[in-house]
């Protein structure tokens, strides 16, 4: 199996483009038979995006909804679809003197209501319940993701076997209970749990973190608006960062259509106002340790919203703009003692012109850090939209520290590294 794994397949060329989360780790995906199993190609290649590598486990349902061949194509290795003379169930998850199988994880995605009630009562009648067997007797780690219909679910007799398995030690990710039918989690939802599993660090425990993220919206009329190309996608990968490590996350976001980070609570803002409002009400509500405000606010706004549509008949249209409050001048103020951790993006300017910029607008809002970056587009790997982003931080001594070209994901954890050490 090992000798296996270390073919290098083509499929295998995007392991780690993403990040390095899970560099090193080996999950074992058991598919058993749900219609859900349509998303496992999508969900094993995601994982090796974080950098892991995915051996798969069949059961004899899950082979009649989807071929082996596909699932091969999408992790670049073989698929067990069958327990032999080479005893799989062992060389995955067994525990032998001096060495263990080969998963750090037994992630059963999709597993089927049937397949959870088999392995709580120690069933083995195929390979997923075989190694689901061989994995709690070794202790190797093991997550079901269940996907079924909801009444199916809701069962007694299902959920007593769910509990079981968590009195187990079993990790479980909840279904979105959706159009009476308890559906599997999304994709990275399934991921990022995951990610957070192998977490090595979980030392934002008990600290609490408000981040703004996405962009704000500014009404000119009842169909119109003045906003920005912002995703927020920055905002949730912190988010999502700070999550794994332990922290509290209240996340204030404006209209995006990224979801919203598991475990996160959101509040749901569209202009520059509503994020200062629902910024100093959560400053009211609790004691906050960090305010990371990522979302692209509107320095400007219309003076006065029209009461309907304006005409498109016109030539020429005036719009009077009025600057918008400061939202971490306004949180500076309400706390005093607040960690406050500004970004600014600027185009068109060279890195020593935007780390000026960036430390000029650090010294005046008073913020404790500030990330600085080009605004380029998807297109540029930098910037609104884009999966990756290149960064400085930039402290209150002007010292400066490049984060190069990669995830934002990576991003994050490297900020959230500096503000460990630093803060």
């Amino acid at each position: 199996m090992e000798n296996q794994i270390r073919h290098i397949h083509p499929t295998k060329d995007i392991i780690g483009i993403k990040s390095e989360n899970l560099q090193g780790k080996t999950i074992c995906m058991c598919l058993t038979g749900s219609v859900a199993i349509l998303n496992a190609p999508s969900i094993a290649r995601e994982l090796m995006r974080h950098g892991a590598e995915v051996i798969t486990v069949m059961s004899e349902e899950a082979i009649k909804l989807i071929q082996p061949t596909l699932i091969e194509w999408a992790t670049g290795n073989p698929v067990i679809t069958e327990i032999t003379g080479k005893i799989e169930h062992i060389a995955t998850a067994g525990e032998r003197e001096n060495t263990k199988g080969i998963a750090d994880m037994i992630l059963i995605c999709p597993a089927t209501g049937n397949s959870i009630g088999k392995i709580s009562h120690g069933i083995s009648d195929n390979p997923v319940t075989a190694i689901s067997m061989v994995a709690l007797g070794s202790k190797t780690p093991m997550a079901i993701v269940p996907a079924m219909h909801d009444s199916m679910f809701r069962n007694p007799i299902v959920q007593e076997n769910i509990q079981k398995l968590k009195n187990l030690g079993v990790q479980v990710l909840g279904p979105r209970l959706e159009e009476n039918k308890a559906k599997i989690a999304a994709v990275d939802e399934v991921v990022n749990f995951v990610i957070n599993f192998f977490s090595p660090n979980k030392d934002l425990i008990k600290k609490k973190f408000l981040i703004t993220a996405g962009p704000s919206i500014e009404w000119v009329d009842d169909v119109r608006f003045l906003s920005n190309p912002s995703t927020g996608k920055m905002g949730i990968a912190l988010s999502e960062e700070i999550l794994s490590r332990g922290g509290e996350v209240t996340l204030l976001k404006g209209k995006s259509i990224i979801k919203d980070p598991l475990g996160a609570k959101v509040v749901h803002v569209e202009s520059t106002q509503n994020f200062v409002d629902a910024m100093l009400k959560e400053l009211d509500l609790k004691k906050y340790d960090y305010l990371i405000s990522t979302a692209a606010l509107a320095d400007f706004t219309p003076e006065k919203r029209q009461d309907k549509k304006i005409s498109s008949n016109q030539q020429f249209l005036d719009l009077h703009l009025i600057s918008t409050p400061k939202l971490i001048s306004l949180a500076r103020e309400k706390s005093p003692n607040l960690y406050i951790i500004a970004f600014k993006a600027e185009s068109n300017l060279s890195d020593s012109e935007i780390i000026e910029k960036a430390y000029d607008r650090l010294t005046t809002s008073k913020a404790n850090l500030i990330v600085a970056n080009h605004a380029g587009s998807s297109i540029s790997g930098k910037g609104f939209g884009s999966d990756t982003n290149e960064v400085f931080i930039i402290d209150s001594q002007k010292a400066t520290t490049k984060l190069e070209l990669a995830s934002k994901r990576s991003i994050s954890k490297k900020i959230i590294d500096f503000l460990v050490l630093n803060a």
